[in-house]
């Protein structure tokens, strides 16, 4: 199976898949325009990217069934466009996990002993022990962590290391102002941490922010969180407080940022900025890196040898399983909640004609299969078909599937959601 690979990637990774039955293509130079030519030229079946967009256009350019970001997030690809062409859109979340949260940990002792202007002064032949002395250390501080996915809570451990009072908000504690449950935190892998201090949960992004020295952002990029770090939240923060960016750009206003720098005194560490040149490598004019005290990093959270060894891993084990059985792991754009209203199952002898038989009947009378398995029972003599569809069947055409085909032993109708799966 034809596959592109249009962005950096390792060659044991490679050299998986080309065992696996793909035939490489690898270009990591392909972006926009070149993209677009590449996909046309070779025609593969299989698009793996890192961080380059791949448009709309692109999905036509090609005969491609599946498109991986060997990496977290999809905002790079038109997902509603794969959707509606039926391309799978597949993503390796959580490898990087933990490179994201040791660049949080290094921004947020950075601002705390202005670890930069420390270097910047040395650099320039001044001395300054007097300046430099003042900090205010983190151990027994407060940190407010915004998102409790894989990064917030290798975040969360190793704040723990530091003696930081831990509280949070996330979307699945939303409105909640407790303590985390025991059993909570043993789901999130974060008992070990809860039992010696525990964790306290704040109803909104605000009532957090008013009660931390220190908050960091880590909410993947969705309609519901782009720009929820906004005025209200910002103004709720105390005057110097440290507020760290390594998630996504698009989930802080950056203009209310701005202000806040000015009018509070905070200290910022940004890993991700609304103005990032396109490339890896261009001119970047985001006036907040000019402010004093905010300490700036090139959207390299997710860049150490050793997530990106694992985020290619993923990458290979999601390519390799649709090579091999048609599945797509970590698939981001099948339908949540199946439009299908009713579920016929139907049991039949394993004889060739049979589903095209069914198929025929439900096609006869305009109802659409929504989604359909056939599963086999031992010594292949009879199967089960599980078929499931956006309108019931009437009596009349639940006769015709039943008694239209010999080998048809039972035909059964349920509403979904409703008892009686076989």
């Amino acid at each position: 199976m034809k596959t592109l690979i249009a962005d950096a990637f390792d060659p044991a990774g490679r050299e998986e898949l080309a065992a696996a039955g793909c035939e490489i293509v690898f270009d990591p130079r392909l972006d926009g325009e070149a993209l677009r030519s590449a996909l046309t030229e070779h025609q593969p079946a299989i698009l793996v990217v890192r961080g380059t967009r791949v448009t709309a256009e692109m999905l036509d350019a090609a005969p491609l069934a599946l498109v991986v970001r060997a990496g977290a997030g999809v905002n790079t690809i038109d997902v509603a466009a794969a959707s509606a062409r039926g391309i799978h859109v597949a993503n390796c979340p959580d490898k990087n996990a933990i490179a994201v949260a040791e660049l949080t940990l290094g921004l947020l002792l950075a601002l705390d002993r202005r670890i930069p202007d420390n270097v910047a002064d040395l650099r320039a032949g001044v001395w300054n022990k007097q300046e430099y002395s003042r900090a205010r250390g983190l151990a027994g501080r407060t940190l407010g962590v915004l998102g409790l996915g894989a990064i917030g809570c290798e975040v969360v451990r190793r704040a723990h290391a530091f003696a930081l009072r831990i509280e949070v908000w996330s979307r699945r504690f939303d409105g909640m102002d407790r303590w985390l449950t025991l059993a909570e935190a043993r789901q999130l892998e974060l008992d070990a941490v809860h039992q010696q201090a525990p964790i306290r949960l704040r109803p909104r992004p605000a009532v957090l922010a008013a009660t931390c020295d220190a908050l960091t952002v880590h909410l993947a990029l969705t309609p519901d969180t782009r720009g929820l770090i906004g005025t209200e939240v910002l103004r709720a923060l105390r005057h110097g407080t440290y507020f760290l960016n390594t998630s996504r750009a698009e989930v802080v206003d950056a203009g209310a940022l701005e202000r806040a720098v000015r009018e509070q005194g905070l200290r910022v560490g940004l890993d991700v900025f609304a103005a990032e040149p396109a490339g890896g490598s261009g001119r970047f004019e985001d006036p907040i890196v000019r402010l004093p005290m905010v300490y700036g990093t090139h959207h390299i959270g997710a860049s150490t040898d050793q997530a990106q060894e694992a985020v290619g891993a993923e990458a290979v084990r999601v390519v390799r399983s649709f090579v091999t059985s048609g599945r797509v792991p970590n698939c981001v754009n099948f339908a949540r909640r199946s439009p299908a209203t009713h579920r016929l199952v139907v049991r039949h002898r394993s004889r060739p004609g049979v589903l095209a038989h069914v198929f025929d009947r439900l096609r006869a009378v305009g109802i659409n299969v929504q989604e359909t398995e056939n599963l086999i029972f031992e010594g292949a003599e009879a199967a089960l078909a599980r078929i499931h569809l956006d309108a019931p069947p009437d009596a009349e055409t639940l006769d015709a599937i039943r008694d239209g085909h010999g080998d048809i032993l039972d035909v059964r109708l349920t509403a979904i959601g409703q008892r009686g799966n076989p």
